[in-house]
């Protein structure tokens, strides 16, 4: 028995990922290109040396392009694919020649030592398939090839970089490295020179026949563990073929495993020692084990997923389901499938907003909006597009909808073109039908959604959705422009109990103060003499895509909560305090930006007695009187004040400043 520190090396294998765009354009080609022919083809896959992820190889949609994507902190490898016509072709493939017969072209590569210049060229993949089109079941089976042979033995525990080099030392090696050809970064060569690190390509090293008590061999490492990642075991072959004087020494190789900002401290130090006559290239190995961990192929079940729109709707979710890997495990992702948002106001917010939440896997999104698309829109606006324009304008909320299935058919959206009656704004005789009819379209709808998205233009026209959705205790997310800031709030919960057990460093969820807490006088006419700049929402354009991603985020960060809607929102959020955290961390109340400053702030302020909005009394009146009670307060300037006891209500200066977030809100 080998002792501890003279054990054989144990490399980490790839473990791969098959996207299943993948296999949407392999269906594609073999249907209308390939047809029965099973000629191989080039393809490409990739890995990453992020030490949070390990050693997936991946393949996508992508791999099949003739040049591969570039993305930071992956390496492209060149591969085949061959994919078989029936499954008995599959099955009876003789795998052992197949990879012999791969790894006699590595291994002439290696010999003449053309890998020397091009070091990529040292990492190869195959992947045999067979694609069952009817039932969309696809076989497939991956090998990395890499000789046998050498044996190669660890004489120590392998070990974190920061034993073998300082902090400065470990900075180098990651700038060096960005200097560094693409080629020339799988396999390298970090060389010691008078107390410092140089990051050398192995070409470099073999033409002057450096000493090996000098340099260390690196490479990219997949590997999360203490042992060496799979592509380490082709570089000693290629080195020791080389230079079998190597093979007698004692040789040191790093492991390179960045960190997502890029540093390497997490790499690690491997020193080995191969035995006295290494004998390479004579057998070779790579057939990945399958799922049960035998050497046996995988299997793919697309047939749920095949059609574009399942498809679509798969990949659209691919992002979020990767972050259960190792990121958010606890990450819920069907709670934010089957949550159903309501979107008042389809304008520059409202569509941020919309696409935010197809990002984050809603699919059903409902928009309510009066308005019509003109041509200043669409640059703004993401969902609309100059035909929405045409003929007057489609209807905003309409086209909202429409466009957002044009981007992901299967969401489901529809749009409502609804007027949103507002205090400070008579109804007109006239219009007390229509209007009527629009309040109750607009109360049905906070009804059937669970989330409702205070998005509109005005102050006022935010009152009615928000004492309705205190009323029926739904999620509201309130976000508000001015020039250069904004304001993303969540509501708490309409309930008959004020925030009298406020806690010292939070304040429970239901107790929050909604978007009118902080206000001492109803809401007014606030387009009443106004110039156009001053009636329409005026803003830096990206204050808009800020404050809609923050909208989403607050949204997502509550449902992942335990306490859902309940969720504490924190004093001071800079401070950790794990017993009111979520899954992805704490959820503040409110979030004012100010583009001028690039600066947010996060103010939390608990329920006021006399809101307007969300008090026991408003809601009360509103429970008993209905549709008559907001006949009221549309058709009076001064009701709400009068029932809440705002106008006994005696403030100074001051204190009035303090409880109002701003003087811009008017947007």
């Amino acid at each position: 028995m080998s002792s501890p520190h003279n054990q054989i090396i144990q490399y980490v294998p790839f473990m791969s990922f098959v996207h299943p765009s993948f296999w949407h354009t392999l269906t594609d080609l073999k249907l209308n290109v390939d047809r029965l022919n099973e000629k191989t083809k080039q393809i490409y896959g990739r890995f990453t040396y992020r030490n949070d992820i390990g050693p997936v190889f991946e393949v996508d949609g992508t791999s099949f392009n003739k040049t591969p994507e570039q993305e930071q902190f992956y390496l492209n490898v060149t591969g085949t694919v061959m994919n078989k016509n029936t499954i008995e072709d599959f099955k009876n493939i003789d795998k052992a020649s197949l990879l012999n017969s791969l790894g006699e072209v590595l291994w002439q590569n290696i010999k003449t030592g053309s890998w020397i210049g091009n070091p990529s060229s040292l990492l190869n993949f195959f992947l045999l398939s067979f694609a069952d089109l009817k039932k969309f079941h696809y076989y497939y089976w991956f090998a990395f090839p890499t000789p046998s042979k050498p044996t190669v033995y660890l004489k120590e525990k392998s070990s974190l970089a920061s034993a073998h080099f300082n902090n400065q030392q470990l900075d180098g090696i990651a700038e060096e490295l960005n200097f560094l050809e693409t080629t020339q970064k799988y396999f390298f060569v970090i060389a010691i020179e008078d107390d410092k690190l140089k990051v050398l390509k192995i070409s470099d090293v073999f033409e002057k026949s450096q000493g090996s008590k000098n340099i260390y061999y690196a490479f990219m490492d997949p590997s999360n563990t203490d042992n060496p990642g799979w592509p380490l075991r082709i570089l000693l072959a290629a080195v020791f073929e080389h230079n079998p004087l190597l093979a007698r020494t004692v040789t040191k190789v790093v492991g390179i495993r960045m960190d997502k900002n890029g540093s390497v401290e997490n790499s690690r130090v491997f020193v080995i020692k191969a035995q006295q006559n290494p004998e390479s290239g004579k057998g070779w190995v790579g057939w990945e084990r399958n799922n049960k961990g035998n050497f046996g192929p995988k299997l793919a079940n697309m047939s749920a997923s095949m059609d574009p729109v399942r498809l679509a709707d798969a990949s659209s979710d691919l992002n979020i389901r990767l972050m259960q890997w190792r990121l958010v495990p606890e990450l819920n992702v069907d709670i934010m499938r089957n949550t159903k948002c309501l979107l008042l106001g389809a304008g520059t917010l409202g569509c941020h907003v919309a696409r935010n939440l197809l990002a984050w896997g809603f699919r059903h999104i409902t928009f309510i909006d009066n308005g019509k698309v003109s041509f200043s829109n669409p640059s703004r606006q993401v969902l609309f597009n100059y035909e929405d324009c045409l003929n007057g304008g489609k209807m905003k909320a309409n086209a909202a909808a429409d466009n957002l299935k044009k981007i992901l058919p299967s969401v489901v959206s529809h749009g409502s073109a609804l007027h949103i009656p507002m205090p400070g704004h008579p109804i007109g005789e006239s219009l007390k039908e229509e209007t009527i009819s629009n309040i109750k379209q607009i109360i049905d709808a906070i009804q059937e959604h669970d989330v409702i998205f205070l998005l509109l233009d005005t102050r006022e026209a935010r009152w009615l959705p928000t004492l309705i959705a205190a009323h029926y205790g739904k999620i509201a997310i309130n976000a508000a422009l001015g020039f250069d800031s904004y304001l993303v709030m969540r509501h708490g919960l309409g309930l008959a109990t004020a925030p009298n057990d406020v806690k010292n460093s939070h304040i429970d969820g239901a107790q929050l103060g909604c978007y009118f807490c902080n206000d001492v006088t109803a809401p007014g006419n606030s387009l009443k003499d106004r110039t156009l700049d001053q009636q329409c929402t005026v803003t830096r354009p990206g204050v808009a895509a800020i404050a809609g991603g923050l909208a989403v985020e607050l949204l997502v960060g509550l449902l992942q909560h335990p306490l859902g809607v309940d969720a504490p929102a924190p004093y001071n959020i800079t401070q950790e305090d794990s017993s009111i955290d979520g899954v992805l961390g704490p959820i503040p109340h409110s979030i004012r930006g100010f583009l001028h400053t690039y600066q947010n702030v996060t103010p939390t302020c608990g329920k006021f007695k006399q809101c307007i909005a969300c008090s026991d009394i408003v809601i009360a009146n509103y429970r008993n009187e209905g549709i008559e009670f907001l006949h009221k307060v549309f058709n009076s300037g001064t009701y709400l004040e009068e029932i809440t006891g705002l106008q006994e209500l005696h403030l100074s200066a001051e204190i009035a400043d303090i409880l109002t977030f701003s003087d811009d809100d008017n947007e």
